[in-house]
């Protein structure tokens, strides 16, 4: 036993001291020596492939169900630089960003690959149908690849930012526009500057849908979470105040203070609270109106949270007294259809805590509402349109 005493009062005493002679670190900084360093952000030679620039069609067949072929988003065919996208002239390159560093629950960076698999029943390719509101479909009218991920480094937010913009910035210089499937919301920052990258600063309006503002002031010394993109988008001047929309918020946050910051900003919102008074139909016709006013770009991001629980339980920050999937995809088809959308990012949808795939359904369905929209437009079709097939009147 005394041996034992003297033993650990020895190794109190040498690390009092040496906590005296040298205080601890504030940040323990990266090694500029480790060989690792930027590996994760090296891509592989494309150029050895001796290939000519184009779509890779990586299914053995045309078409099949929702069961069969290479995962890919929608079974798409695939694109790995901006000479496929230019040769292949394509309207949507969608892109993974699996990232979840900046959010409080890991399993959302999960996001992407599962996203590719969420599909459970609706065939693909030469097997695909209709919309069935609308009677259009987005693969006869537009070309859609699978852009892959962009790099992500999985222990770090702030160095995931970089790769991320470039890799959105790279699609949209195209003509292309990028659908970013996340990944965690802080995610909206480099999407939103990679687009305003090539469209101008302070071009670009956002339609944000989020049961949370996401422009919180304080984040552990954090200048980027998923609670923060928007006041860095805005205090950066990537996106006006004026020019984003928030849609959904309700239960806790933000407080007074961060309404405030909204309205000294000019943002405009529309809160759930304001939806259980003037009810969704006036809501929804006010976010397509405003929509249209201000900018000639539209950028839309859907955190998957904006809907109820009951809809989305797969999410690190549900928040109950959300919208419905019926509410929600005929907005996000609208928006697609009346506007030159420039980017779309889907984000905060975690597979790993998704009971009964119920979370991936309802993602996968409102980026397909979003694609239709696309296509509508190009058909100069616009929100509220439906095909007179689907209505019973036209029987008459």
């Amino acid at each position: 036993m005394k041996l034992l005493i003297l033993i650990v009062v020895a190794t109190c005493t040498c690390f009092s001291a040496s906590a005296a002679d040298e205080p601890p670190a504030r940040y323990i900084p990266l090694d500029p020596n480790d060989p690792t360093i930027d590996e994760w952000t090296e891509t592989r030679d494309l150029a050895a492939d001796k290939r000519e620039p184009g779509l890779i069609e990586i299914q053995r067949y045309p078409g099949g169900y929702a069961y069969t072929g290479i995962p890919s988003f929608f079974n798409l065919p695939v694109a790995l630089t901006p000479a496929d996208l230019k040769a292949g002239k394509v309207d949507v390159a969608m892109m993974g960003a699996p990232l979840d560093t900046g959010s409080g629950m890991r399993g959302a960076a999960w996001g992407p690959r599962h996203f590719r698999i969420a599909n459970n029943y609706l065939p693909w390719g030469s097997y695909s149908t209709e919309h069935l509101h609308t009677m259009v479909n987005w693969r006869e009218d537009l070309v859609v690849v699978d852009y892959g991920d962009a790099a992500i480094d999985n222990l770090s937010g702030e160095r995931s930012m970089k790769p991320v913009r470039e890799i959105v910035r790279q699609i949209a210089a195209t003509g292309a526009i990028p659908i970013i499937i996340g990944g965690d919301h802080s995610l909206e920052y480099p999407n939103v500057a990679g687009v305003a990258d090539v469209h101008g600063k302070a071009n670009v309006g956002v339609i944000h849908f989020d049961a949370h503002f996401d422009a919180g002031l304080f984040g552990n010394g954090h200048l980027i979470t998923h609670g923060k993109p928007i006041r860095r988008l805005i205090e950066e001047g990537h996106v006006l105040g004026r020019n984003y929309i928030q849609v959904g918020l309700r239960g806790y946050w933000p407080g007074k203070d961060g309404f405030e910051w909204m309205r000294e900003q000019g943002m405009r919102y529309h809160t759930m609270a304001e939806v259980e008074q003037d009810g969704w139909p006036a809501v929804m016709a006010s976010v397509l109106k405003e929509a249209r006013e201000g900018t000639k770009y539209l950028y839309i991001s859907l955190d998957i949270d904006v809907l109820d629980p009951a809809y989305a339980p797969g999410t690190g920050t549900p928040e109950p007294g959300g919208l419905t999937s019926r509410e929600l995809f005929p907005l996000i088809r609208g928006l697609c259809s009346d506007n030159h959308l420039v980017g779309f990012d889907l984000v905060e949808f975690n597979p790993l805590v998704d009971p009964g795939y119920i979370t991936g359904l309802n993602a996968e369905r409102a980026v397909r509402e979003c694609l239709t929209g696309i296509a509508m437009n190009r058909r100069g079709l616009k929100s509220g349109y439906l095909s007179p097939l689907t209505k019973e009147d036209a029987r008459q």
